[in-house]
């Protein structure tokens, strides 16, 4: 079995336009993000090990707040998906792949969770 090293930041709450709610209301959708980056994982870490050795968890949330674009419409939550993903690869070229789960919470009656989950694999001709 292969090494693997995850990381993930999870139920963050970010308020994004996008889908049928905010083309109806014209106000941002509240989403629940959570996200998980396979990171290339090094041989050992040892508890001197420097902290560039290995991503910073604030970038993952900065993927999911922050780094999406202000007054951009997100027709498909997907599209939300997909630019993380696509902010992770670019920040970093250690990520290998991004998969982002994306709960749409204004649309819930009760407990359920509505959404999806996108897995994206860094592309090959961007590094690795």
């Amino acid at each position: 079995m292969t090494d693997s090293l995850i990381l993930e930041v999870n139920n963050l709450v970010v308020d994004v336009l996008t889908g049928i709610y905010s083309e109806e209301t014209g106000k941002p959708q509240p989403l629940r993000i959570s996200i998980a980056a396979r990171y290339a994982v090094a041989d050992r870490y040892d508890p001197e090990t420097p902290l560039d050795a290995s991503k910073n968890y604030m970038d993952l949330k900065f993927a999911a707040s922050g780094g999406l674009p202000e007054g951009v419409h997100f027709t498909l939550i997907e599209a939300v998906a997909d630019h993380i993903c696509q902010t992770l690869f670019v920040q970093d070229t250690r990520v290998a792949a991004v998969t982002v789960k994306i709960v749409k919470l204004a649309i819930a009656e009760a407990d359920e969770e509505i959404g999806i989950t996108l897995h994206r694999e860094r592309p090959a001709d961007h590094g690795a």
